[in-house]
């Protein structure tokens, strides 16, 4: 019995040990569709983690709600208009009908590029251009799931502690980084315990203290 109780035992210790070194990095990010800065760190910086594979040690949780206002009726207000809870509400239900980022990340960036190019009322072309069917997510939209999503957005947002002071408001493992956002993997890669992935190098040698000293980018601030 002691042989098998020691491979049991080292069996076990060898599948926590393998969880242990392949946990996931949470990264949240709670934006708006229509603030410029959000725009940019979606087009600009984001699509870097899915570039170096450093998304397959990821948790991404996109959250389009941002600085928008829940009614006591249950009506939203957008920061910057109607414009922006429509794409909002088309992007919440984008990430709803395809959970994988790897999927849903490639049409809210192009629906995000052609804002950053003032042509958001062609979002609609983002469906031929990524190849993703239209229909689940008009249906969704149209039947008023984006509008329940974006409730359930609000709740999530308005949750946050410390409460968000602006957008893009970036969370990495739990902990807000600030204006320090454009820094984001550096803050995933001090995450991890243990072996660090491969996208991780050059990462890691800066200190939290001295990312912070750069917080530069630009936000839209919460009214």
């Amino acid at each position: 019995m002691a042989p098998r109780s020691l491979s049991l035992f080292s069996l076990l210790l060898l599948l926590l040990l393998g969880h242990a070194s392949s946990r996931r990095v949470s990264l949240a990010l709670y934006y708006e569709s229509l603030c410029p800065y959000c725009s940019a760190f979606i087009v600009d910086r984001l699509p870097t983690i899915f570039n170096n594979g450093l998304i397959s040690d990821v948790d991404l949780n996109l959250v389009p709600y941002g600085n928008a206002v829940l009614g006591s009726d249950g009506s939203i207000s957008c920061q910057h208009g109607s414009d922006e809870c429509l794409l909002n509400g088309v992007e919440a239900c984008a990430i709803s009908v395809w959970p994988d980022p790897q999927v849903y990340f490639s049409f809210v960036h192009c629906v995000e590029d052609l804002i950053e190019k003032n042509q958001y009322n062609q979002w609609a072309s983002c469906f031929q251009s990524t190849g993703l069917e239209s229909q689940p997510v008009l249906d969704c939209y149209n039947k008023g799931v984006g509008a329940e999503l974006e409730q359930q957005y609000a709740t999530q947002t308005n949750a946050l502690q410390p409460p968000h002071q602006y957008v893009p408001w970036v969370v990495v493992d739990g902990q807000p980084i600030y204006g320090d956002y454009n820094n984001f993997e550096a803050y995933i890669c001090k995450a991890f315990n243990g072996e660090l992935p491969e996208a991780c190098e050059g990462h890691s040698s800066m200190s939290i203290q001295e990312m912070k000293t750069n917080q530069t980018a630009g936000v839209c601030s919460v009214h």
